[in-house]
């Protein structure tokens, strides 16, 4: 029953783009405002998917998150610019910058390992003589995250081609992010996506005012709301607090409960178990006169079985 109501719903969504013209050539396709606002956009997920990435180093999927962002600002600038009105196309090539673009914050490893390996962090390793480290320059930066890039370009599509064009196999995000840009330009798909986008702009008001209360109540960083030991002093040095982040919220509805409760399970064996058993052999197992950030030591532990 559900399958048949797919059908319809994609025969439905077909039937408008029948009788509309032959798709246009790609030179007409790569418009001036698709390129503003996939600029745009792509500098606002990237934001975003550092942000995320710091805090809980998972990054979730902000496919259609772009694309219902894409679809929003093209219908805005052809509303107050009196321009012709924006294709599916042009809606694909947004998508595609912003995609692109903010992939690189994660393939990048900005959110994880790229600033890591500058003088400041090695300096905290306990070895001030160590010159085993990189600090972050434009210019090697920039040839570093293109061979990054580009190794998607001579790996990545010749490897779709295969798997899709000739073995004919379903790609579920690009399958999902066409069929979201399609069902947006019918009457249907647009009432929806302003009522969506509305939904949006509400609960990133509800997020800012949130943050903008947890940002009054703190005052340096051994003050604030997460700073209250809610489970007990004991569990409170053991990192068990309540940050009170929405970041956390988002992530945690995005993402599966697999994952969710794989996250959950691993901070309490580590935090709670692991990491306190492992500094009882404080002394044995590594030397006792190192700091607590020292990678001779505990933090050495840690790094280890997390990565």
């Amino acid at each position: 029953m559900a399958s048949k109501i797919a059908e319809a719903e994609l025969d439905s969504v077909e039937k408008v783009f029948a009788a509309q013209e032959a798709v246009p050539s790609w030179k007409d396709q790569l418009t001036f405002r698709s390129f503003v606002i996939g600029f745009l956009l792509t500098i606002l997920i990237t934001f975003i998917k550092v942000k995320v990435s710091l805090n809980t180093e998972i990054i979730p999927s902000l496919n259609v998150c772009a694309g219902l962002l894409g679809y929003f600002c093209l219908k805005v600038w052809t509303q107050c610019s009196s321009q012709l009105p924006f294709t599916r196309q042009e809606n694909s090539v947004i998508q595609t910058c912003v995609v692109a673009g903010s992939g690189i914050a994660f393939s990048g490893g900005f959110g994880s390992y790229m600033f890591a390996l500058s003088g400041r962090i090695a300096g905290q390793s306990g070895d001030p003589g160590s010159k085993d480290f990189k600090n972050p320059s434009p210019w090697w930066m920039i040839g570093f995250l293109m061979l990054v890039s580009f190794l998607g370009l001579l790996s990545g599509i010749p490897l779709r081609k295969i798997l899709i064009v000739d073995f004919n196999l379903s790609y579920p995000s690009a399958t999902a992010t066409g069929y979201l840009i399609n069902s947006l330009h019918t009457p249907q798909g647009a009432k929806l996506a302003r009522n969506q986008v509305k939904e949006m702009g509400k609960y990133t008001a509800i997020s800012f005012g949130w943050a903008m209360f947890k940002w009054l109540g703190s005052r340096g960083q051994d003050c604030g709301y997460a700073t209250i030991p809610y489970f007990g002093r004991r569990a409170h040095s053991l990192k068990f607090y309540l940050d009170f982040s929405a970041i956390y919220v988002g992530v945690g509805m995005v993402c599966p409960h697999i994952i969710n409760i794989s996250v959950l399970l691993g901070g309490i064996l580590s935090w709670g178990l692991m990491w306190p058993l492992i500094e009882r052999r404080k002394g044995d197992w590594y030397s006792a006169d190192l700091s607590s950030g020292s990678m001779h030591g505990l933090q050495a532990y840690k790094a280890g079985n997390t990565n």
